[in-house]
């Protein structure tokens, strides 16, 4: 039996544990095998392990202190499997990357600022560097629950996350197939779809391709027969063609993420409807990563969503989500752009999760 520090935290939409990268150094064990114990998988309960049985809130934040210039920490993102024992390392999770800045600051890896403290984080999924401001009025760290997001009933504290330069990350460009659009087979149908690279990979596609509105609550969605079946095929097209995988059969669960799309109703304060997928099921709101893709995939003419988004998108984006707004917004420092979002953070646990010793995998497993 092994204790291993964790920290338990909410970061925007999502829960994560959070972990020293050095203390998940367990003997000759992967650090995939020990997560997946320490999370109860597979089990789609995840009972006997500290996941919570659905794709936001089976997640693993794992840090360390940076040696690179002009980097303070290196985080990377685990998606943690729940029926399968497979833990998914090829995208990040912007809402778990609100933890990073605080979880650093207590950790004592970053020296703080009277009145604001930036910390230059690298999430090493994607290579990308995002600057993250928190209040530290006296050079302490500020945890007081005063701003509201979409999607979480509490207030949380703020954090204000700028991922700078992010076009192309996984796959080396903004549009990895050099091309705008692009169409896809599915059911003997051809989908128009965006294939964008920026935060995370993403396939965006219309909601009228699909025959649904768009703004259907996620479990309408969840629940219409035969639709997240074809979203799927797309999804792993998209995956190919953007070169993530050589074979739909290898398109990893989490990455490309798939949005669909369509323009929100005359009286809605928002300038695109937004419903996104997340493990097979729709998400609860949006991941952060997405909405940085599809901000920047609305500056530009020919996209799907350019062609539905309504309003001036030039210094950001409001997504009409399940759960409420969400605001992006576009800066540009040093010639550099940055697109960004403000997200909440808590602290829920402290202490450390025990890892067990053989069997890793349950009874009967192979």
């Amino acid at each position: 039996m092994h204790e291993i520090p964790a920290t338990w935290m909410r970061g925007g939409t999502s829960k994560c544990w959070v972990f020293r990268r050095a203390d998940l150094q367990v003997g000759d064990l992967s650090i995939d095998d020990v997560l997946l114990r320490i999370y109860g998988s597979p089990d789609h309960r995840q009972v006997d392990g500290v996941g919570g049985g659905t794709s936001t809130t089976s997640k693993a934040v794992i840090l360390a202190p940076s040696e690179l210039d002009g980097v303070d920490v290196e985080y990377t993102f685990a998606q943690v499997g729940i029926d399968e024992a497979k833990v998914d390392w090829g995208s990040n999770c912007g809402n778990c990357s609100a933890v990073v800045a605080s979880f650093a600051i207590r950790e004592g890896w970053v020296p703080t600022n009277d009145g604001e403290t930036a910390v230059r984080v690298l999430n090493t999924n994607t290579d990308q560097l995002i600057v993250q401001r928190v209040d530290t009025p006296g050079a302490e760290l500020l945890e007081a629950a005063t701003e509201n997001i979409p999607g979480v009933p509490f207030p949380g504290a703020p954090v204000r996350m700028g991922f700078v330069d992010p076009a192309g990350r996984s796959t080396g460009q903004l549009f990895p197939t050099g091309r705008v659009s692009d169409t896809i087979e599915v059911a003997q149908q051809s989908v128009t779809v965006t294939l964008v690279d920026a935060g995370a990979p993403v396939v965006a596609v219309s909601a009228s391709d699909f025959g649904v509105r768009g703004d259907e609550d996620t479990h309408e969605l969840d629940a219409t027969p035969g639709l997240l079946a074809r979203l799927e095929v797309v999804r792993r097209q998209a995956g190919v063609l953007m070169g993530l995988a050589e074979s739909t059969a290898l398109v990893a669960r989490a990455v490309p993420k798939l949005a669909m799309v369509s323009s929100p109703a005359s009286e809605e304060h928002t300038d695109l409807t937004v419903r996104m997928l997340s493990m097979g099921r729709f998400h609860p709101a949006v991941p952060v990563t997405g909405s940085v893709a599809l901000t920047l995939a609305a500056g530009v003419p020919g996209t799907v969503v350019h062609h539905l988004a309504r309003g001036d998108t030039a210094g950001g984006l409001r997504l009409g989500t399940p759960a409420g707004c969400v605001t992006t917004f576009v800066e540009e420092h040093d010639s550099v752009p940055v697109v960004g979002v403000v997200r909440t953070y808590r602290r829920l646990a402290h202490g450390s999760v025990l890892l067990p010793d053989a069997p890793l995998l349950p009874t009967g497993s192979a």
